[in-house]
């Protein structure tokens, strides 16, 4: 008997979706092998599933029949907020951070999740609204920190003219490392 390796159906950040189909398709089989008289022990062996699922399978189609095999549809907590709602924060978040009652322009995963409360009336831990960015397609963005006072042509003079003035060479008139393994230096006597 050869024995299948366990694969996680989870990576490390999210969950792989599952295939549900497949899986009601595989109850199915399971349904018609016991309608044939076959063995808890042989589903497992020819479906290469757990003993467990297959005493459930069993179980089930025992109460009834392969109908009673069908699936439950989709698995976990349905979400809070239909495609509609997304829909409204999305085009309230697009309006701006300003438009939305708050004096700069940029948004923090706080300022979305009341953002998102307002429009929905649904509260979200500002860990979760992260999430719901990921759902829309927003990207984490970092604002480029720059001084009001930044003068750009300025910046190019000092670059181009001073900092070639006060830079320093490698063979300046002047002392250089005490350091025996580096080239140019004065070694000292003891």
């Amino acid at each position: 008997m050869t024995t299948r390796p366990r694969v996680s159906t989870r990576t490390r950040s999210r969950a792989v979706p599952r295939d549900f189909e497949a899986m009601e398709r595989r109850r199915r089989r399971a349904g018609k092998m016991f309608d044939a008289g076959k063995s808890q022990a042989d589903v497992v062996r020819e479906l290469e599933v757990s003993r467990q699922s297959a005493s459930r399978w069993h179980a089930d189609w025992a109460r009834g029949g392969t109908p009673a095999l069908r699936g439950a549809g989709r698995a976990g907590r349905l979400p809070r907020l239909n495609q509609h709602d997304l829909t409204r924060v999305e085009r309230e978040l697009l309006k701006g951070p300003p438009a939305n009652g708050y004096p700069t322009d940029l948004w923090t995963l706080a300022r979305v999740g009341e953002v998102i409360e307002r429009v929905t009336g649904v509260s979200y831990h500002p860990g979760h609204v992260w999430r719901i960015l990921t759902r829309l397609g927003w990207s984490r963005q970092r604002p480029a920190r720059r001084a009001l006072e930044r003068d750009d042509a300025q910046i190019e003079h000092w670059a181009k003219v001073e900092w070639t003035r006060v830079k320093k060479t490698p063979n300046a008139a002047r002392r250089g490392s005490s350091s025996k393994t580096r080239a140019g230096s004065v070694s000292s006597p003891r």
